[in-house]
């Protein structure tokens, strides 16, 4: 099909808060080698898309400066070398950036079929989350049946996936969240204890069930040092972000005398050809389990592209619970 020349889109005008996010002119994607466009129906709303609003996470070199790390819609043009789509596909796709707009161009590879039974409005709530999941969970952190695995932020979009994910898996699932409110909502999707941070100490918790075995974090700062003391001997803690601080002192002498792993990543720099690999990853052990309700999507708001700044100030609120998603088409 012929596109048009441009589109409609939603650029960072300057680093800020949410009202810095304008709408904009701006050409469509012309894809590169094993490239394809997509025409987006949705994009999810991340905190690190609220990062790069604020000028503390700069897109990787080459990918488009748009805030929107994920997306659902059409495949509407192909680059050369592209085999697995056609034009007419429907995906949902994780993006080097560009997600807030009519178009976005992405590696064929990091585009998966949209799961039986899903929606396109649910579909783009799974890339950035079940890629951010997967990688650090099961490929970095190995978490295995039968494990305790605790995750802070259980009714964040990262939060809500991970305990699906893990509980479907056969891991005993411990989280934290901010209300009791949220704290069902956790229990309700596969946590065994959820502690609300707010009125109890989830050290002792998770210390009177043995400790956990894998803790997946995004808050860092003193939470460092109370997370290595919720570990059990040989546990690992895998750090994704740190929402308060990524400096604070640590103490080795505990690290090595419990066999204590720390180790951490961030996803949007890795390699288009690392990408591919978490695909594939979630392709075989995720989708199946979307496709047979063990893991759902969990919804919270649903704004228009003209509306980013409210989708911002929702997820910066920490009110929300699941995704959030901006509908782009239509």
């Amino acid at each position: 099909m012929t596109l048009s020349h441009s589109m409609l889109a939603v650029e960072i005008s300057t680093p800020g808060g949410p009202d810095v996010l304008q709408p904009v002119s701006v050409p469509v994607p012309v894809p590169g080698h094993g490239q394809i466009v997509i025409r987006v129906a949705y994009a999810g709303v991340n905190r690190p898309d609220a990062l790069q609003r604020a000028g503390a996470y700069a897109p990787p070199p080459n990918a488009s400066p748009l805030p929107g790390l994920e997306c659902s819609g059409t495949v509407v043009e192909m680059g050369p070398g592209v085999s697995r789509w056609k034009i007419g596909d429907q995906v949902c796709a994780l993006l080097p950036g560009g997600g807030y707009a009519e178009y976005a161009v992405t590696q064929e590879a990091h585009a998966l079929p949209i799961p039986n039974g899903l929606s396109l409005r649910e579909a783009a709530c799974l890339p950035e989350t079940c890629f951010t999941v997967w990688s650090n969970v099961f490929m970095r952190g190995g978490l295995r049946a039968g494990e305790r695995f605790l995750v802070h932020g259980g009714t964040s979009g990262i939060g809500t996936t991970a305990i699906q994910i893990a509980a479907a898996m056969g891991a005993r699932v411990f989280t934290t969240a901010g209300s009791d409110e949220k704290c069902q909502v956790c229990r309700d999707l596969g946590a065994e204890v959820a502690v609300n941070y707010r009125t109890t100490d989830f050290v002792a918790a998770v210390q009177a069930a043995g400790g956990a075995d894998l803790i997946l974090d995004m808050v860092g700062g003193p939470y460092v040092e109370r997370n290595l003391k919720a570990l059990a001997n040989d546990g690992r803690l895998v750090q994704i972000a740190f929402l308060e601080g990524a400096k604070m002192p640590l103490n080795l002498a505990e690290v090595m005398t419990r066999r204590l792993t720390l180790t951490g990543s961030t996803l949007r720099p890795q390699s288009d050809l690392a990408k591919a690999g978490i695909a594939r990853a979630i392709e075989t052990h995720v989708w199946p389990l979307v496709e047979r309700g063990s893991v759902k999507v969990v919804m919270d708001s649903e704004f228009t592209l003209a509306e980013a700044p409210a989708a911002h100030w929702r997820i910066e609120s920490a009110g929300h619970i699941g995704k959030i998603v901006l509908k782009i088409e239509g």
